[in-house]
């Protein structure tokens, strides 16, 4: 087991230690604000062994973050921060004795001895907080299909689709929805396998990228009616304190393709060059956050998350997808707190943290495992 130990041996004097959300709330400076007391917590960024191949997916990473980086901000603030890279079950049992107060990571499920164990279910299984959903909350986004099937029973917006893979569905008159339909892979994020193809007006298209989307992605297909409306994306913060949440849309502009059509595609978000803007219209302000955070309590997740939604031709949003675990770098997630809450990236991952510290469930269990230790 590898860690970098950035703790600090004083006791931090609770009347004088500012809280982190007084730091977060401090808009007097764009820079991350430094507590003259340090908050005594312990927090460790778990990571896990990169790959030798740099163009493989990490399928068991649900949040892509540099450790590093949140290293230095959250060691600003907290006495106790360190990365810890898990290579055994041997170093969670680790994790677990030393019971920090905080797990900050971006892993969903660790692979020993081909068994998966989800990293979330663990740290709640010994009463260790950790920032984001669960595992069935996760389960219940990842599939595409079956996130788009929960909105439909809670009565929520959501565009007509079925899924599929080659051969399944043999004639044209198998495909109950009326073309145009869009085609994508039914898990998996970052627009893999969405390009130019993925809006198809023919049964021969519609043939065309199943099949690509199975040789290329391994993956079967979700097939939904297409929305030429305008593509947005809904930051969630949930507080733990008060149980509300916070909705924070963006709006996606991509740029046309060789159809006409703008299509936030594989190859726009690999180079960043769709126009991101705020969504100034109250109405429409309105509308995306209420969408947004009811899909977010139907899929029950929790602390932050991602909402994407697309507008039909008649200016009614639809939920397309979610995201329970957005990257922590500076993508969608990002720029929704940015430009809704005039957050700072410091401020954010601050957030993220106090955010986890004052979990309703982590004191509860706080109390079991100090009672049962006793």
């Amino acid at each position: 087991m590898n860690y970098i130990d950035t703790q600090t041996a004083s006791a931090p004097n609770k009347a004088t230690t500012p809280t982190s959300l007084a730091l977060l709330e401090d808009k007097t400076s764009r820079t991350m604000p430094i507590a003259s007391k340090k908050i005594n917590k312990t927090i460790e960024i778990i990571t896990i062994p990169p790959l030798l191949d740099s163009q493989v997916v990490h399928l068991n990473i649900g949040i892509e973050l540099d450790e590093h980086l949140i290293c230095n901000i959250l060691s600003d603030v907290y006495q106790h921060v360190r990365i810890t890279e898990i290579n055994s079950q041997a170093d969670l049992a680790a994790l677990v004795a030393r019971h920090p107060d905080l797990v900050f990571s971006g892993v969903k499920y660790f692979d020993f001895d081909g068994q998966q164990l989800w990293l979330n279910d663990y740290l709640d299984q010994h009463g260790i907080a950790y920032m984001a959903s669960n595992r069935k909350a996760l389960d219940g986004e990842f599939d595409k299909g079956n996130a788009k099937k929960l909105m439909q029973k809670a009565g929520l917006a959501t565009a007509d689709y079925f899924t599929t893979e080659p051969d399944e569905h043999p004639t044209e008159s198998s495909i109950l929805i009326a073309f145009p339909l869009f085609v994508k892979p039914v898990a998996g994020g970052d627009s893999r396998g969405i390009d130019a193809n993925s809006v198809v007006n023919d049964f021969a298209s519609f043939q065309a990228k199943v099949a690509d989307i199975w040789k290329t992605q391994h993956s079967r297909s979700l097939v939904e009616t297409y929305l030429s409306g305008r593509e947005y994306s809904v930051g969630i913060f949930e507080d733990y304190a008060s149980g509300t949440l916070t909705a924070m849309p963006i709006e996606i502009i991509a740029q046309k393709n060789e159809n006409g059509q703008r299509i936030l595609d594989f190859d726009i978000k690999r180079f960043d060059s769709e126009q991101v803007i705020a969504v100034k219209n109250p109405t429409i302000h309105t509308q995306l956050s209420t969408l947004a955070k009811a899909a977010f309590r139907v899929l029950n997740g929790k602390a932050f998350g991602r909402i994407d939604i697309k507008m039909n031709h008649q200016h009614i949003p639809h939920f397309m997808e979610a995201n329970l675990m957005p990257g922590l770098r500076k993508g969608y997630f990002y720029r929704s707190c940015a430009m809704n809450l005039d957050l700072t990236y410091e401020q954010m991952i601050l957030k993220i943290a106090n955010n986890g510290l004052t979990s309703p469930q982590l004191l509860l269990t706080h109390s079991e495992y100090d009672r049962s230790v006793l």
